[in-house]
């Protein structure tokens, strides 16, 4: 198989959920100076009502071994809903379909705590969710998020999400009645060392990579290998924030 062929049978591959396992060894992210993970940990009692807006396979969800009767997730997109649904058929998780990614299908004043890993961010639907007192967490993909990237495989890209910024999203979440207890924005350095790992991560992340396609793409791709042999890598950058935000009593 040639350079161009293994390229374009690395476009071919479909994700499950959201794991990217298959590019193990093949990139290189930064730590960013917090952990998502022990924000919502540290907030996740056993007996509190969760929403888990936009939960991808469940995979992260899955790690905080939270009740099952107190799980509720929602997830918008078609692959990952079957999945969701045929995972938690027998288990008591509750999935709900929200291909709107507007909440609309969640009950209001429901849940204890809502977090949101990378997903849409519709600001009051998610506060209308909340209970008294209620806390949301969320980790989110910056307007500015691969740009570098994006641009030099495709000249006319411009930012999917401008608006997702940190100062945005703080400032409607305190208009919606929200306190902000904790904020932070972050540049990680993410690193690919093959092309093919760089054609795997653009084809499942189109809203990046709104127009790409190894034959399209194919003089840009081979800059890049030529980089990498060179250099051994190639770098962009992930754009990344945090909110802690708990609702009024």
């Amino acid at each position: 198989m040639d350079q161009v062929e293994e390229w374009l049978a690395e476009s071919q591959l479909a994700m499950h959920g959201w794991d990217f396992s298959h590019l193990d060894g093949r990139w290189a992210n930064e730590q960013l100076p917090w952990r998502y993970r022990d924000l919502v940990q540290a907030n996740l009692e056993d007996e509190l009502m969760w929403l888990d807006v936009d939960t991808g396979g469940g995979e992260l969800m899955d790690s905080f071994n939270h009740p099952a009767s107190q799980t509720v997730v929602t997830e918008g997109w078609g692959p990952n809903l079957k999945l969701l649904r045929e995972k938690y058929a027998a288990s008591g998780v509750t999935v709900i379909a929200d291909q709107g990614e507007d909440l609309s299908n969640v009950p209001d004043n429901h849940f204890d705590i809502v977090t949101n890993s990378h997903g849409a961010l519709p600001v009051q639907e998610t506060v209308n969710k909340l209970r008294p007192g209620g806390l949301f967490v969320t980790q989110q993909v910056g307007a500015t998020n691969n740009f570098a990237l994006s641009r030099f495989l495709d000249p006319t890209y411009s930012p999917a999400y401008p608006d997702n910024t940190l100062l945005d999203a703080c400032a409607r979440l305190q208009k919606a009645g929200m306190h902000i207890a904790q904020q932070d924005a972050a540049f990680s350095k993410m690193s690919f060392f093959d092309v093919g790992a760089i054609v795997y991560y653009a084809t499942v992340i189109p809203w990046e990579f709104p127009h790409f396609s190894v034959r399209a793409c194919l003089p840009r791709l081979q800059q890049l290998d030529q980089l990498i042999e060179t250099q051994g890598s190639i770098s962009t950058f992930e754009d990344r924030f945090m909110i802690v935000a708990r609702k009024p009593v």
